[in-house]
């Protein structure tokens, strides 16, 4: 009997994400690229997304499901785990095996046969182009893509959660002063290696959202001393010399195979983004020598009070807005704000408790603070 999916979001985004692959394959074959995952059809998009969004909203024991799945056959991967006899692929399967699978990194691969989807094992390895439907949450369903050289996160193509559907815009930097790490999520640049410092820093901000706390990051450019006028003295939590454990895992030479050193520089990320925990803003420079954590913004003698900042969100529909700087959050954001209004060399990232993510960097284009809301691309 052939599955008839009922969420409804499913059946809305379905057709949308399938002419995103089109088009994503299509780019890749005219610039020569090859081994490509398989793209998914509108009716597998949308059976996927549907088992997905059910199964999110049971438990199994107490705990909610937290699942990866690939649509791709065994022949795609490298040492499949593969089961002696298929899965159905629906809720009641997808639960009862979600203990088993929730670690990072694993996927359940699902492919077709006889018009029909089933589960066929698991994988640690998936094409480029993979298409990916990760369970987050109950009811938080999110579309990616594995990056075309596999470095670094993956790229989201969708957030649904219940009945609201956040396309990402990935054209979103054509007309807009775009950071780098913007540009990075969107797909738009090629991270060069597991150490890539954009790739680092796109880690330490899914790290800093992670702890749940709420907190501020301030990259600043390598030897400048201007920031010190933005910061109220004396900084309590002060670090000399400048801690340089992330920046020489930075520094090293090597490719994406270097296990150990992945795994160090995972460490050393989660050390750095833990301490945005503390009241107060983590400061580090470009080359991520951590400088002082729990600092005090102030305004810069002699800089006017930030009173309109220009917000854009990277989603199919997002607009540039003017805002003033309390309509986008709290203190945090303020303090952010004024730091890079006073100090335009800089970048600031905000983390909030209840999961919004903003990059705060100066726009030439505008001539003002511009703030970049990104949590749908960190999912």
């Amino acid at each position: 009997m052939s599955y008839k999916p009922t969420y409804k979001a499913a059946n809305t985004v379905a057709g949308k994400i399938e002419q995103h692959f089109i088009k994503l394959h299509a780019n890749a074959a005219a610039q020569g690229e090859v081994d490509l995952a398989t793209q998914p059809d509108k009716k597998t998009i949308e059976t996927l997304i549907d088992v997905a969004f059910w199964s999110s909203l049971r438990k199994e024991e107490g705990h909610s499901p937290r699942i990866s799945i690939a649509f791709l056959p065994p022949s795609q991967t490298s040492k499949p785990l593969k089961f002696a006899k298929p899965l159905p692929l629906n809720a009641n399967t997808l639960t009862k095996i979600a203990p088993g699978v929730e670690r990072s990194g694993i996927h359940l691969g699902v492919w077709e046969q006889d018009g029909e989807l089933y589960i066929w094992g698991t994988t640690l390895n998936i094409p480029n182009f993979c298409f990916v439907v990760d369970v987050s949450e109950p009811g938080l369903i999110v579309i990616k893509h594995r990056r075309i050289y596999g470095i670094g996160k993956y790229t989201n193509v969708a957030v649904l959660k219940g009945e609201q559907i956040r396309i990402v815009d990935d054209t979103s930097c054509s007309n807009r002063d775009c950071p780098p790490i913007l540009k990075a999520l969107l797909d738009l640049t090629v991270l060069a290696s597991w150490n890539d410092p954009i790739n680092i820093l796109i880690q330490f901000s899914v790290s800093m959202r992670s702890h749940g706390r709420g907190g501020a990051l301030l990259i600043i450019p390598k030897g400048d001393t201007k920031w010190e006028e933005s910061i109220i003295h004396p900084i309590q939590y002060l670090v000399e010399p400048p801690f340089c454990g992330l920046s020489n895992l930075a520094k090293q030479s090597g490719n994406q195979s270097e296990i150990f050193s992945q795994g160090a520089l995972r460490r050393e990320v989660e050390h750095l983004a833990g301490l945005t925990a503390v009241d107060g803003a983590t400061i580090i420079n470009e080359q991520f020598d951590l400088i002082a954590f729990g600092a005090k913004i102030g305004r810069a003698k002699g800089k006017p009070t930030v009173e309109q900042i220009a917000f854009s969100e990277p989603i199919v529909g997002g607009e540039d807005k003017i805002l003033y700087p309390g309509q986008l959050g709290g203190t945090r954001h303020f303090s952010v704000a004024q730091f890079v209004n006073d100090q335009p060399q800089a970048i600031g990232l905000v983390a909030s408790q209840d999961g919004h993510f903003t990059i705060f960097s100066w726009s030439k284009l505008q001539n003002m603070v511009m703030a970049h809301r990104i949590e749908t691309l960190l999912l």
